[in-house]
């Protein structure tokens, strides 16, 4: 993998992203521990609530054999004054192999890379990007299609502050996958139609059309505020639920990134869904992670 670090998918090529799935595939069909990272000290900073992916980057890491260190920023020096590139300075004096970041400010990790000599990964920026959620979600896909080319996706709901949407739109298009981004205009600007990359307004017309449904989580603060005036008349447009279910074509699937709001996006039908693949994303976190992983520190 030629990058250092891993901050967008944007700076992979289309070979080196196949080359990570073929790994993370490996991973999934033998997934006992390794040595690949043995001696290697790997922070997780984590700067926003996680759960599935800073979890299934302590596993990665664990079962690589690296040394984990996870760092509570609210303990750290940063919120002494600290700046992030003495914060990087200080990390890579101790023998810092690679730090695993989240932040909500967007372009975050590209900072702390340019102080920092070992890995960056970022781990969701703002709402910039989350590559490693889009490399779980490209393999989920590749496992159930046997490849990417050639598939439509839908991305639907809050496109314009998704961080998972964008890195997956990047993912997607490099892969040879059509996107269709589904949502309102105050949720899903015109500008962001691109090549591979159309922008619909009608769910119930695009769903018969698409391989794969993305869901998209809707934010609380979006709610009931002139980007969405109510959940119900998002609902009423946007909402995956038993009617909408019935128009997916036969071997079509359901993912979701997680955390979900149940009764905003989808009702608990889709969860029950036999086409629903939101447990198979998960759990392929951790292989694609592991390969992620490898490929920067090994």
């Amino acid at each position: 993998m030629a990058p250092r670090n891993l901050l967008d998918l944007d700076d992979v090529s289309a070979e080196e992203l196949v080359a990570l799935l073929d790994r993370a595939e490996t991973f999934h069909r033998d997934p006992s521990p390794r040595r690949a990272l043995a001696g290697v000290p790997v922070v997780n900073l984590f700067f926003e609530p996680s759960t599935r992916t800073q979890t299934s980057f302590a596993i990665a890491e664990h079962r690589l054999g690296a040394e984990v260190v996870t760092i509570d920023p609210g303990d750290s020096s940063m919120v002494k004054g600290e700046s992030i590139a003495d914060t990087a300075v200080t990390l890579a004096a101790m023998g810092v192999g690679a730090i695993v970041v989240r932040h909500k400010e967007s372009g975050f990790p590209y900072v702390l890379a340019r102080s920092f000599p070992g890995h960056v990964v970022n781990a969701g920026d703002g709402t910039h990007a989350h590559p490693t959620q889009a490399l779980l979600d490209l393999m989920t896909l590749r496992q159930e299609f046997g490849g990417i080319k050639g598939l439509r996706v839908a991305v639907v709901g809050d496109v314009a502050h998704s961080r998972v949407a964008r890195s997956n739109i990047h993912g997607l298009r490099a892969l040879g996958a059509q996107t269709i981004l589904v949502g309102p205009p105050t949720l899903l600007p015109d500008a962001m139609a691109q090549t591979a990359v159309q922008v619909e307004r009608d769910l119930d017309c695009v769903l018969p059309t698409v391989d794969a449904v993305m869901l998209l989580r809707i934010q609380r603060e979006r709610l009931d505020s002139a980007l969405v005036p109510s959940v119900a008349a998002y609902a009423e447009q946007f909402q995956l639920n038993p009617r909408r279910l019935a128009l997916l074509r036969e071997g079509a699937v359901v993912m979701h990134p997680g955390p979900f709001n149940r009764g905003v996006e989808l009702t608990d039908e889709v969860l029950e869904f036999p086409g629903c693949r939101y447990v198979n994303q998960v759990a392929n976190g951790v292989f694609a992670r592991m390969a992620v992983l490898e490929a920067l520190c090994a």
